[in-house]
C-alpha cells in the first residue's frame, strides 16, 4: 500500500467515525455534539447523511436556534444527491411551506424522487397529492398505483 492510499484509507476510516459518532449523538439526542462531529462532514466531505441530520437540528431547532435558511440549504444538498429521506423531507418543506416558499408542484417533484427509490412514507404522500391534486393534476388511478406499491 502506498503512503498516500494509507492516508487516504486512514482519512475514511476516521470520517466513517465520525459519522458514526454523529449519527449516535443525534439519535441519542446531544445535539451539540452531533453537531460538532456531523458540520465538518456535511460541510468539507458533502457526506449527505450528516447534510440531512444537520437539517433536521436547524429546521427545528435542536442544539442551536431555528435556522430555516441551513435547514433549506442542508437539506436541499442532500436531496439533491439522491439521499431518499431528504428527498421527502424536503418535499415536506415545500408542501408545508416551512423554511421555503410554499409550493405543491416542488413537493410533489421531491416525494416522487424519493416514491421511486421505494420510500413508502413517499409513496403514501405522493398519492395523497394525486388524490387530492395538489401539485398535479388529481388523478385517481394514479393515486391508487401509489398506494398500491406503498402496500396499501
Amino acid at each position: 500500500m502506498t503512503e498516500q492510499s494509507e492516508m487516504e484509507k486512514k482519512q475514511f476510516d476516521e470520517n466513517l467515525m465520525a459519522l458514526e459518532s454523529g449519527i449516535a449523538a443525534f439519535e441519542t439526542k446531544e445535539f451539540t455534539r452531533a453537531y460538532q462531529l456531523l458540520f465538518p462532514l456535511a460541510e468539507e466531505s458533502g457526506n449527505f447523511q450528516a447534510q440531512y441530520r444537520l437539517a433536521i437540528m436547524a429546521q427545528n431547532g435542536l442544539g442551536q436556534v431555528v435556522n430555516k435558511k441551513a435547514a433549506e440549504r442542508w437539506m436541499r444538498t442532500a436531496a439533491e444527491q439522491g439521499f431518499d429521506l431528504a428527498q421527502h423531507g424536503f418535499g415536506f418543506m415545500y408542501m408545508e411551506g416551512e423554511c421555503v416558499e410554499q409550493d405543491d408542484a416542488q413537493a410533489v417533484h421531491w416525494f416522487r424522487l424519493a416514491a421511486e427509490q421505494g420510500l413508502i412514507g413517499a409513496q403514501t404522500t405522493l398519492a395523497q397529492l394525486y388524490e387530492q391534486g395538489r401539485g398535479v393534476e388529481k388523478d385517481l388511478e394514479e393515486a391508487k398505483r401509489w398506494y398500491a406499491k406503498a402496500g396499501f
